[in-house]
């Protein structure tokens, strides 16, 4: 194998790895979610939503996530601190989530054989709304963790966490 084979090789692997680790954290807040919802209907007698749509879900945000992120969304703004560059991130982030999960659900309208208006309407609910306050308070720790290890440097907030690579050759790759 060559040298540029190997090195896309790896990105190929880093960055899956990225996604699954991102992916994992969106699941995890998103189920809890949607066990506090279940359990909210149960009280109500209506039928939760299934764990694997928050799977499903979790899987397209995080993908929506690292657009966002390769696009540079909330970098090109000049903050002066790191819980400036954390809020600006965050939000850019959040409009990138709200923008792209539009299009994901006009997309799924127009399959479905809705009119874009009727579609933007059941989007545009007050519950769309608390979702995306939620997924902003989700994002939040998800872009402090990033950008506190970038701060630190390659490796550092990993040995701090866990007293030592995390693995082999781990160094320079947080995440």
């Amino acid at each position: 194998m060559t040298a540029a084979a190997g090195n896309v090789k790896e990105r190929v692997r880093e960055e899956m790895r990225v996604y699954a680790l991102t992916a994992l954290y969106l699941w995890v807040w998103l189920a809890v979610l949607l066990l506090y919802k279940g359990a909210l209907l149960r009280g109500e007698g209506l039928a939760a939503v299934p764990l694997g749509f928050a799977a499903a879900k979790a899987l397209i945000l995080g993908k929506f996530v690292l657009l966002g992120e390769a696009a540079g969304a909330g970098t090109r703004v000049g903050a002066r601190t790191l819980a400036h560059r954390i809020a600006y991130r965050s939000l850019s982030l959040l409009v990138v989530l709200v923008v792209l999960t539009a299009v994901e659900e006009l997309v799924r309208g127009w399959i479905h054989g809705r009119l874009a208006a009727e579609t933007l309407a059941e989007v545009l609910t007050l519950e769309h709304a608390a979702s995306m306050g939620l997924m902003l308070l989700v994002l939040v720790p998800f872009v402090a963790a990033k950008q506190v290890s970038l701060a630190l440097g390659p490796g550092v907030l990993r040995r701090l966490l866990f007293g030592s690579e995390a693995r082999p050759g781990a160094a320079g790759r947080e995440s």
